[in-house]
C-alpha cells in the first residue's frame, strides 16, 4: 500500500477517461467482492501532520467504483481499523464495507449520465474508489425528467433534493412507520402535499382516528365527522353487519342466522314498498336478486318486527335465547346516540352516491382531500366502520374500471388490521388486504402509518414496496422493517434509533436506491394538530368541581352525548 497511500492519490490513480471524475475524491481500492458486497482498503495520508485533510468517511455514504463500462454505485455500511494505529507506528491500515446497488451510465450525452438499478459488471481488485460528489448524487437521487416529488434533501448533501417516484410510490402502495414523536404525521402530510401540488385532481381519503389532519391541508380538505355524516347500516355487507350486530362469543352462529333471514326479509319489504311507489324502481326490481350483501336500503324495525314474529312461533325453549339477544343488542344499538350515524335517519332512503360522492370527492371542488375523523366513534365498532369505507371504495374502483383514480390512508393501522387479531378484524383485513393485492390494477393505492409495524398483518404489510422509516426504538419493529428491506440494504435499518427528528430512511420502489434524508419542515399553519390539551396544560386548570363530575357521570350513563363535547 506505500505507493497509494500517499497524500498524492488522486494523481497516482489510473486515469478516468472522464474529465469531471479527476475531480472526484479518492478513498481507497477494492481489495474483496462477494455477490452484492465488496470491501475496499483506505487509502490515507501517511503523513499525519495532513491526514486531516483527507476526506471523511462515515457509514452511510455514497461511493463509486470505476469500472471499464461504468461506475458501480454502493453505500458504506461499516467502517474498520483490523491494524489500528498502535505502538508508536504511523501507518494503520483502514477498510470499508460496500453494499453494491446500480450503476451510473453515460449516454449518447456525457453531460446527462443515466443512474440504473442493478449490477451488470461487478467491480474488480484494485479498481479505485471515490467519494460521489454532488453531480453523482444528483444523477442517481434527483433523476431529470421522471414523475417525482420532493420530500426533503439527502443527509449526505443538503444542496441535493431527496425525491420519491410519484406512480411507484403509489401503484405499489407505501408505509410510514416511527416511534411516536418522531414525525410520522408531518411526514405523511408532507408527501401527500406534494402529491396534490402536482395531482390536483386526485382523490384521497384519511381514516384520521386522533383528529390530526383536518388542519394540515387547509382550503383542500373536506372533513368528515360521524356528527354530520351518516353510513346507513343498510350499506354495510353481511359479514360486517354479523361483527357489528351479533355477540363475541361461541354462541353467535345461532344469531348469525337469523340476522341472515331478518335482513332478507327487511331488504324484500323495503324493496317492495319501493317498487309500488315508481314505476322505475318496479321495473329494476324485476332484474334485481337480492342477498345479504346487496348494498339495497332496509330498515332495523323490519328486522326486529321480523324476530319479534319468529318468536311468537317458537316453545319457550332454549333455542329462542339467540332471536332475544338479537333483538336486544338492536334495541339497545337504536337508541345508543353513538350510533347514530348508523341509526340515527327517521327514514330510509338509498342515498349510496350521496354517500360515495362525499367519502371520495367525486367531483373533488377543490378539495381533493376528504379526512374522516374516526376519534369519537366507539372502539367496539372502529374496525367496522373502517371496512365499510375501504370495501366501498375497493368497489368503486372496479365498477369504475379504475378510471377513479383513489388513496386510501389508514393512521395506526395496526389497531385495526393486527397480526394477530379476533374474527372481528376479518372483515378490515379483507378489504384493505384486497387493495393491497389487487388495487393497483384499479388505481387504487393504499398507504399505511404505524409505529408499531410489528403488530401490523404481515400479509398488507408486505405488500407496500416503499418504506419511510423515521427513528423506531423498538429492536421487534426494526427486524419487521429489516425484514421486508429491498436491496440487500439491511445495515441501513442499524441507523433507525438514531434518526433525529424530521430525519428518515426510505425505502424501496419509489426511491432510486435507499436513502437517508432530511424532510421538508412543514409552517406552522399547516402541520398536523392534535387537539388534545398536553398533560401540563391540563393541569394548570382550574380543578374539576363535583358538579361538573356529576355532568360526565350522567353522560357516561346515558351514553347520549358525544364524548368530544365540552
Amino acid at each position: 500500500m506505500s505507493g497509494q497511500g500517499s497524500a498524492a492519490l488522486a494523481s497516482s490513480a489510473p486515469a478516468d477517461p472522464q474529465p469531471r471524475v479527476e475531480a472526484r475524491r479518492r478513498i481507497g481500492h477494492v481489495v474483496s467482492v462477494s455477490g452484492s458486497h465488496a470491501v475496499a482498503v483506505l487509502e490515507r495520508s501517511q503523513d499525519l501532520a495532513i491526514r486531516d485533510r483527507d476526506p471523511r468517511i462515515q457509514v452511510g455514504g455514497v461511493v463509486r467504483i470505476e469500472t471499464p463500462n461504468s461506475a458501480v454505485v454502493g453505500l458504506i455500511s461499516a467502517i474498520s481499523a483490523p491494524m489500528p494505529e498502535m505502538a508508536g507506528k504511523t501507518y494503520d491500515i483502514g477498510l470499508m464495507e460496500i453494499n453494491l446497488t446500480g450503476e451510473i451510465w453515460l449516454t449518447g450525452n456525457p453531460a446527462r449520465p443515466v443512474f440504473r438499478r442493478g449490477v451488470t459488471g461487478l467491480p474488480s481488485l484494485s479498481e479505485a474508489v471515490h467519494l460521489a460528489d454532488r453531480d453523482d448524487l444528483s444523477c442517481i437521487f434527483a433523476p431529470p425528467g421522471t414523475n417525482s416529488i420532493q420530500i426533503g434533501t439527502l443527509y449526505q448533501d443538503s444542496e441535493v433534493p431527496a425525491r420519491l417516484l410519484t406512480d411507484d410510490l403509489l401503484r405499489k402502495h407505501f408505509i410510514v412507520v416511527g416511534s411516536t414523536g418522531s414525525g410520522k404525521s408531518c411526514a405523511l402530510t408532507c408527501i401527500l402535499q406534494r402529491i396534490l401540488e402536482v395531482r390536483s385532481t386526485a382523490h384521497v381519503v384519511i381514516l384520521d382516528v386522533h383528529n390530526e389532519y383536518s388542519t394540515a391541508f387547509g382550503d383542500l380538505v373536506e372533513k368528515i365527522t360521524l356528527n354530520d355524516f351518516n353510513i346507513p347500516l343498510w350499506m354495510l355487507n353481511f359479514r360486517e353487519l354479523c361483527v357489528a350486530l351479533t355477540s363475541d362469543d361461541e354462541r353467535k352462529e345461532d344469531e348469525i342466522e337469523i340476522l341472515n333471514e331478518g335482513v332478507l326479509f327487511a331488504k324484500r319489504r323495503y324493496a317492495e314498498a319501493a317498487a309500488g311507489r315508481s314505476l322505475v324502481a318496479r321495473k329494476l326490481s324485476e332484474n334485481f336478486i337480492i342477498t345479504a350483501d346487496t348494498p339495497a336500503p332496509f330498515r332495523v324495525s323490519d328486522v326486529i318486527a321480523f324476530i319479534q314474529d319468529e318468536l311468537g312461533k317458537l316453545e319457550r325453549t332454549r333455542v329462542i335465547a339467540p332471536y332475544r339477544r338479537l333483538r336486544a343488542k338492536l334495541e339497545t344499538l337504536a337508541v345508543d346516540q353513538r350510533y347514530n350515524f348508523m341509526f340515527g335517519s327517521l327514514t330510509v332512503e338509498d342515498t349510496m352516491t350521496d354517500v360515495l360522492s362525499r367519502l371520495f370527492r367525486i367531483p373533488n371542488d377543490g378539495r381533493p382531500i376528504s379526512v374522516i375523523d374516526l376519534s369519537a366513534v366507539p372502539h367496539e365498532i372502529l374496525d367496522v366502520v373502517i371496512s365499510v369505507i375501504a370495501r366501498l371504495a375497493f368497489d368503486l374502483a372496479v365498477w369504475s374500471a379504475g378510471s377513479l383514480p383513489m388513496l386510501i390512508v389508514c393512521e395506526e393501522a395496526h389497531r385495526y388490521v393486527p397480526a394477530n387479531g379476533a374474527d372481528k378484524f376479518v372483515p378490515t383485513r379483507t378489504a384493505l388486504g384486497r387493495i393491497a393485492k389487487e388495487g393497483r390494477k384499479y388505481g387504487i393505492s393504499l398507504g399505511l402509518v404505524t409505529q408499531r409495524p410489528s403488530e401490523l398483518d404481515m400479509t398488507i404489510l408486505s405488500q407496500c414496496s416503499t418504506a419511510v422509516a423515521l427513528r423506531l426504538s423498538s429492536e421487534k419493529d426494526q427486524q419487521v422493517i429489516r425484514n421486508s428491506t429491498y436491496e440487500g440494504m439491511v445495515d441501513l435499518i442499524d441507523f433507525l434509533p438514531l434518526l433525529a427528528d424530521r430525519e428518515a430512511i426510505v425505502l424501496g420502489q419509489a426511491t432510486t436506491m435507499p436513502m437517508r434524508i432530511r424532510l421538508d419542515e412543514l409552517d406552522a399553519a399547516v402541520q398536523p394538530c392534535n387537539f388534545s390539551p398536553g398533560f401540563s396544560q391540563a393541569s394548570r386548570a382550574d380543578d374539576m368541581d363535583r358538579e361538573a363530575l356529576d355532568v360526565i357521570v350522567s353522560r357516561w350513563r346515558t351514553t347520549g352525548r358525544d364524548r368530544t363535547a365540552a
